[in-house]
């Protein structure tokens, strides 16, 4: 070892003093990019060398005790990054558990190079015994020389310093990959640092202590400007509420406070000064109200917004302050466009919590009003939720809004359909795996979906299609809250809200052998069904709602009333995603911002059997007030005749003769069934083993119509 550090040192000499002797000629390949980068220019270990040399007059050869700062000043440091650290703490433990067994430590470290937290690996307490790996240390460059801690301070730069890299002897033994940390002032407060004796190189090590000193950023953030309003934004819908979102923090009347380095980047802007105290309407095309109304419209489901500069669309969310009770939009109303806060009168302050995303949920139904409250009862307490719905009833959206309306709201949200990930890749996109793991794994290895979710909500849709062999592992991972990913030794802890959804009943497939009942009674700690649109009583409010999100910003559109009575009395198979998909299909074609029922699709105003006529009585139908329009009649919309069976219309004579023999045929038995089971459909789609979509289409090719029913009966 000896022998090792008096070749280092003198290595260390030869290089600054650019005397490279020929019997370095091995060592030259073992340092490739040391000497210089393809420019010629001295790259920046041997930089920090110089400065350690020249300027700190360091000897790379000193055995010196590291310099430890009292407890006294670590703990005034301590309290000074307070909010730092409490963010930080969560972070390192993620990265520790990713790399443990990887004999590496994580460390945190403030401006000033003083090392303040430590998460150790057991088998790396030899090597930081003898470096001074502790908190309390002094790493900085000036005293520790070329190290990841201080050569990182001093660059502002993620970086990576492997073995003889260090220009201390007595550190050559560490590989650290260190990054810097900045507040949202663009002033660096800290570096987040992996070290460990690892003889591999450091870039994989790297990319994780960048992600995860992004991810501290971004929280810190969200944290600091908790109490004003913040957009959240990226190119991409799904990144929304991910490491990689841009965040801006904007004051009440709509000034720019500050920004994330993410932002910045996303917006092609340098600094923050290019930003800050401007107007967020001189930066996309939306008003501050405007992207506050849009987002509440929208369930806080991004919206897209487009830059003002280049024309670059993002997708967005403005979220509201969060209140001294921790509830999101309970600190200030919104002001008018141009209104300042200070100038608003005391009268127009609410007194009552603004809505939440669960509230903007609700249209008047009291099934989905009574699945409102019970999700909001369990908000905080740790519940898991288990959804019921048909497809389409926004199970999905419904768990998205609960998470919204959680204290976890800034903390990510993820999602994953268990029945769309092939079976052979749902357990490494759960748990993750570590690199190497299997035959194909990313040589980076990857964080599962638990993982992703640390400290928000996992969203798990279809959770009945989840293989039975996977619902063991998902059942300990949420008895034990930690997770082992493929390939590790260590299990990481967990914190998640878990909310699953299903449309499948799984009492039965517990009774067929398809689910587990432990697993069962483990998701089902409150159980939420969401009702389908056709026996929803807000069926006219939702869709005015819905015109309105499909709508572009600042340009709604309206639905006339025989549209919407139309509309209402429609079977909705698909639920709400027919009807958004629907109305989505009817904006992008309209010819005026009035949609009428000649801007529907042929099927829906052609086909009678889609048509669901409302419960005698009324009784679903939401009550009509005296003075509201009156409703559509028959009369008033275009129709297909109808004539009881045995009649047959001009029309419908003159269709039957061009039918070819075959569909004749298949017309009179397809007659002769509906007779024969009074025209029950279900009944009939059963016995010839067709689904009812499938019937209602052979109805509508073969001109079949229902004995004494008219389009709107």
């Amino acid at each position: 070892m000896l022998e090792i550090a008096v070749e280092h040192v003198k290595r260390v000499h030869s290089v600054v003093h650019g005397r490279l002797e020929s019997n370095y000629a091995s060592g030259r390949a073992a340092y490739p990019e040391r000497e210089q980068s393809p420019s010629g220019a001295v790259n920046r270990i041997t930089q920090s060398w110089i400065r350690c040399l020249n300027e700190y007059k360091l000897d790379p050869g000193a055995c010196n005790d590291p310099e430890v700062v009292s407890p006294a000043e670590l703990r005034t440091r301590q309290e000074r990054l307070a909010d730092l650290q409490a963010v930080a703490k969560v972070e390192m433990a993620n990265l520790y558990q990713q790399l443990a067994g990887s004999g590496y430590a994580i460390m945190l470290t403030d401006r000033d190079g003083v090392l303040l937290n430590y998460f150790g690996d057991p088998a790396f307490t030899h090597a930081a015994s003898k470096t001074g790996l502790m908190p309390g240390a002094l790493w900085s460059e000036r005293v520790q020389g070329t190290n990841g801690m201080g050569t990182c301070l001093f660059e502002r730069r993620p970086l990576t310093v492997h073995q003889d890299e260090h220009y201390l002897s007595r550190n050559i033994g560490l590989s650290c990959a260190a990054a810097p940390i900045f507040d949202h002032e663009e002033e660096l407060v800290g570096v987040l640092d992996a070290s460990g004796e690892s003889h591999l190189a450091q870039q994989h090590t790297l990319a994780l202590v960048s992600m995860s000193v992004q991810m501290i950023e971004n929280r810190v953030f969200l944290q600091r400007f908790r109490h004003e309003y913040i957009v959240r934004f990226h190119n991409r819908p799904e990144f929304v509420g991910t490491l990689s979102e841009g965040a801006i923090a904007l004051s009440v009347t709509g000034k720019v406070l500050a920004a994330t380095r993410c932002a910045l980047f996303q917006l092609g802007l340098r600094s923050r000064s290019e930003i800050v105290g401007r107007d967020i309407a001189e930066l996309f095309n939306v008003t501050f109200c405007g992207l506050i109304d849009s987002s509440v419209r929208k369930a806080f489901h991004p919206v897209p917004i487009f830059e003002t500069r280049s024309g670059a669309r993002f997708f967005a969310v403005m979220y509201q302050p969060v209140s001294g009770t921790g509830s999101v939009g309970g600190a200030r109303p919104a002001p008018r466009d141009g209104a300042d806060a200070a100038t608003l009168p005391r009268t127009v302050q609410p007194a009552q919590t603004p809505p939440t995303a669960l509230d903007a949920l609700h249209f008047g139904d009291p099934s989905m009003a009574a699945s409102i409250d019970t999700a909001r009862r369990v908000l905080e307490r740790k519940v898991a939720i288990l959804l019921y719905g048909e497809t389409g009833t926004g199970k999905e959206m419904f768990a998205r809004a609960t998470h919204q309306s959680s204290s976890r709201a800034a903390r990510p949200f993820v999602a994953i359909n268990c029945a769309s990930i092939p079976e052979a890749l749902i357990e490494s996109e759960l748990f993750g795996y570590r690199s190497g793991a299997f035959t194909g794994a990313s040589k980076d290895g990857q964080r599962g979906k638990l993982l992703q979710a640390n400290g928000g909500t996992l969203f798990l849709d279809e959770i009945g299609d989840m293989p039975v062999a996977l619902q063991a592992r998902l059942l300990r991972v949420l008895e034990e809250r930690e997770v082992m990913p493929l390939g590790s030794e260590h299990p990481v802890k967990l914190d998640i809200h878990l909310i699953s959804a299903t449309h499948c009943n799984l009492q039965r497939k517990i009774d067929q052998g398809e689910f587990r009942e432990d697993l069962y009674y483990r998701l089902q700690g409150v159980t939420i069904t969401l009702p389908p649109l056709r026996d929803r009583t807000d069926r006219r409010a939702l869709i005015r709602h819905l015109a309105d999100e499909e709508s572009d910003v600042g340009s709604p559109v309206e639905l006339d009333e025989r549209l919407l009575a139309l509309l209402d009395r429609q079977r909705w198979p698909g639920n709400v995603r027919q009807l958004r998909h629907l109305l989505r299909t009817m904006i992008a074609l309209r010819e005026t911002d009035c949609l009428t029922v000649h801007d529907l699709p042929a099927e829906y105003r052609s086909d009678p059997l889609i048509v669901a006529p409302p419960p005698f009585g009324g009784a679903g139908v939401p009550p009509t007030p005296a003075n509201a329009p009156k409703p559509a009649q028959a009369a008033d919309i275009p129709a297909i005749p109808v004539a009881p069976l045995g009649l047959v219309l001009d029309d419908e004579a003159s269709f039957t003769e061009k039918l070819n023999p075959l569909e004749s045929a298949e017309r009179a038995a397809l007659m002769q069934e509906l007779t024969r089971r009074d025209w029950n459909l279900s009944s009939v789609a059963r016995e010839l083993n067709i689904s009812r979509n499938t019937l209602y289409r052979k109805l509508q090719r073969l001109h079949i119509k229902p004995p004494e029913k008219s389009l709107f009966h």
